[in-house]
């Protein structure tokens, strides 16, 4: 990872902290300086801010809730005395047809993947602008740009999340907070390389690169744009999925 003290000073939030993507860009993150604010459902979140105590602030976070959303920004932000970035990692996967597909289960999805950073961009929003660079990172999906079948609410719940964040880029782009996506592929992570599905690995490795994406590969995209060295980017889209959706390789 990125070495050095980049974010030296600055105060990143991070939902859906506790494995795979997310506890990958806490880490990545925490490397390079920044104080980390770590929230998820799981309780394993607490091993980050035990590894890293002086570093990492854990805790509860329901991001379909508003109010443990305000619960953990308040105590975030008192811990650390400001909050300079919102990485909006937290995501739920679910496979189903059309047909067969339930209105709560759908709800549930849109709930977690788009109103969850809707809540988290709301409740952060007056420290984003106090801080006078503030970033956000919403996490996509390339199902949101290409279609998948069987994930009908997935897809459309992350759909919604990109318009969000066009939407957010043109808003507060006057405040001096960038918004922008990552659009990921196939990166291994527990949520899509379950017991359940032992080829899963393999499958996700069919990539023009040759591989499946790392937590790290992930972690390192969202370092650059929370940094400064993406101050001239919003509103833009980042696709890291080892050119999956780039075209067909003929053979």
């Amino acid at each position: 990872m990125t070495g050095g003290g980049e974010l030296d000073g600055r105060v990143v939030l991070v939902t859906g902290a506790a494995r795979g993507q997310g506890c990958a860009i806490v880490e990545c993150l925490a490397s390079v300086g920044a104080s980390v604010i770590a929230g998820d459902v799981l309780g394993e979140v607490d091993e980050l801010a035990a590894a890293r105590p002086d570093q990492v602030h854990a805790g509860a976070l329901d991001v379909t809730d508003a109010q443990s959303w305000r619960h953990l920004v308040e105590a975030g932000v008192e811990r650390f005395g400001r909050l300079d970035s919102l990485v909006n990692n937290a995501g739920v996967l679910r496979r189903a047809p059309i047909e067969s597909e339930t209105a709560e289960q759908l709800e549930r999805l849109w709930r977690v993947n788009c109103l969850g950073a809707f809540l988290g961009i709301q409740t952060t929003l007056p420290h984003l602008r106090a801080s006078g660079a503030g970033a956000v990172v919403n996490t996509l999906s390339t199902a949101a740009i290409t279609a998948w079948t069987e994930h009908a609410a997935y897809a459309s719940s992350k759909a919604a999340l990109r318009g969000l964040t066009k939407v957010a880029a043109l808003e507060f782009a006057g405040d001096g907070i960038r918004v922008n996506a990552i659009v990921p592929g196939p990166i291994l992570t527990p949520m899509v390389v379950r017991d359940d599905d032992p080829m899963a690995a393999e499958r996700l490795a069919r990539t023009p690169l040759g591989r499946a994406g790392l937590p790290s590969d992930v972690a390192e995209l969202v370092l650059f744009l929370v940094s400064a060295r993406s101050a001239f980017i919003t509103g833009s889209e980042f696709v890291i999925d080892g050119g999956q959706t780039a075209g067909t390789i003929l053979q």
